[in-house]
């Protein structure tokens, strides 16, 4: 782990030396807040929770989490500097997840920036801050899956605009996997892969963080997706790298 948060250090470093990071954080919050305020009714529902927040928290990653993701592996090789980054004193599987955990703290810091949002509602209102609590929790593992998946689409091409649609287009039959409308769809039609969708939904999954539920069932689920996507992102490295 050590030389892994070495990595983590170094690419978390890397974020913040660009534009990049700012511009990510800026529409983040501007998104988050207006989404929140205007058609998440935010004052009109009369109720102090977060949860217009966090409806929508899965859908602002569905594309700005791929956008931060698709540079992750897909400029290493690009630039042919993926080859140096593995012939550094460390194992591939820790470039793997330095990379991972440093996009995941800075998606993390995003989401400690929208903290006038628990300040207002508590000012409002009396708030089960213990829900609010868990239902962060639960879009910062949504970030981690969207992540996951993005950075080992990221190392299966050279470029950065096909590794963002590609991701995009995973996360979002993951993100609508759960919706109502495919719901019915495969109940009416493919009724065996009904439960198997909902099963694989991460919005299903923060909903009932968002409630306060936190169950090892959901745990287990997210620690299992982000370890079979970053397993696939060590192996896209190790047969790519030479590419």
């Amino acid at each position: 782990m050590r030389n892994a948060l070495v990595v983590a250090r170094r690419e978390l470093a890397g974020y913040f030396a660009t534009p990049v990071a700012y511009v990510f954080i800026v529409i983040f919050l501007v998104l988050a807040g207006t989404l929140t305020f205007t058609l998440g009714n935010f004052f009109a529902r009369g109720t102090a929770d977060l949860q217009p927040f966090f409806s929508f928290v899965p859908w602002l990653f569905l594309f700005l989490v791929p956008a931060l993701s698709m540079r992750l592996w897909a400029e290493e090789r690009r630039q042919g500097t993926i080859e140096l980054l593995l012939t550094l004193p460390i194992a591939q599987w820790q470039a793997v997840l330095g990379k991972f955990l440093a996009a995941w703290a800075f998606c993390a810091i995003a989401l400690l920036l929208t903290f006038p949002l628990v300040i207002t509602v508590n000012i409002l209102g009396d708030p089960d801050n213990g829900v609010i609590a868990a239902g962060y929790l639960g879009c910062l593992l949504v970030a981690g899956a969207y992540l996951a998946v993005g950075a080992a689409l990221s190392a299966l091409t050279k470029n950065q605009v096909i590794a963002f649609v590609l991701a995009v287009a995973v996360c979002f039959l993951f993100a609508a996997a759960g919706s109502p409308i495919v719901g019915e769809f495969l109940d009416r039609n493919l009724p065996a892969l009904s439960e198997i969708a909902r099963g694989l939904s991460v919005t299903d999954r923060l909903s009932a963080f968002s409630r306060g539920v936190v169950t090892a069932r959901d745990l287990v689920f997210f620690a299992t997706f982000i370890g079979f996507w970053l397993f696939a992102n060590a192996v896209a490295v190790d047969n790519r790298k030479a590419d």
